[in-house]
């Protein structure tokens, strides 16, 4: 019998990684898809037992949908899209920057709607089929930091309703959003801020990346009503932060003593 697959985008590195790993573990066929990160892809992929990677560009539309459409033809269980892959990069409310908030809205919302269309129209599956959307916390807690990247997020969470409601007669379709607040380091944090930020939360706790990983499992077991949206932040969301955390744990530490 076939194992059930999964892709996960991003699957190479950092909160794709654990993922990927965790559905191994569980016993799935994992699709590791990477842009540069050829070499982390393949190792990972080599660690486990039934895993293959494919390179894409998700700056590129039509490459992103033909990379589902080829994987729909011979993918003979395939049960989950999760959309992890995403780009990270400043810019503030005072003004956009035309590149960044091009490459956000491409990468972070137009091609995961563009590759979970596909999928959902496209995929076989025995069981279920599950487009998973990685969004943010910041769709609840928003801040004038990183305005393109949440301007992106915000668009990405839009197109989970609508494709629940558009399968909302198909007993084996789902459409999930899975909202992570702060995980690993990012941006130019250091290991010491990552610490002091990351626990910034209702909960002062670091949210682990295994913690994304279970969330994301369960989802694509179909449990919940489609067009649900997990938030995996240790309560962050229910915050009202004038800042990204990066600049508030900084803000703290420059007023100590």
């Amino acid at each position: 019998m076939a194992r059930s697959a999964v892709l996960v985008t991003g699957g190479a590195t950092r909160i794709g990684a654990s993922i990927v790993r965790h559905f191994a573990q569980q016993g799935w066929h994992t699709v590791i898809h990477y842009n540069s990160s050829c070499d982390a892809a393949r190792e990972l992929a080599a660690s486990l037992p039934s895993a293959e990677t494919i390179g894409c560009n998700l700056d590129d539309g039509d490459s992103a949908e033909a990379m589902i459409l080829d994987l729909a033809k011979r993918l003979e269980d395939w049960r989950a899209l999760i959309n992890s892959a995403s780009v990270f990069r400043y810019d503030d409310a005072t003004k956009i920057d035309p590149e960044t908030n091009r490459q956000s809205m491409q990468i972070n919302a137009r091609a995961p709607a563009r590759m979970a269309q596909a999928y959902l129209r496209c995929a076989r599956s025995e069981r279920l089929r599950c487009a998973i959307q990685i969004t943010d916390m910041k769709l609840a807690n928003p801040n004038p930091d990183f305005f393109s990247y949440t301007m992106s997020k915000h668009a990405l969470a839009s197109t989970i309703a609508m494709l629940a409601k558009h399968y909302a007669d198909a007993p084996d379709v789902r459409a999930y959003g899975l909202a992570p607040g702060a995980i690993l380091a990012s941006h130019d944090q250091t290991q010491a801020e990552t610490e002091r930020s990351h626990r910034l939360n209702l909960l002062e706790r670091k949210t682990g990346a295994n913690e994304i990983a279970e969330a994301a499992l369960f989802l694509a077991q179909g449990t919940l009503k489609s067009g649900s949206t997990l938030y995996i932040d240790s309560g962050q969301h229910l915050l009202d932060q004038p800042r990204d955390v990066i600049y508030l744990a900084r803000a703290q530490a420059d007023s100590e003593p």
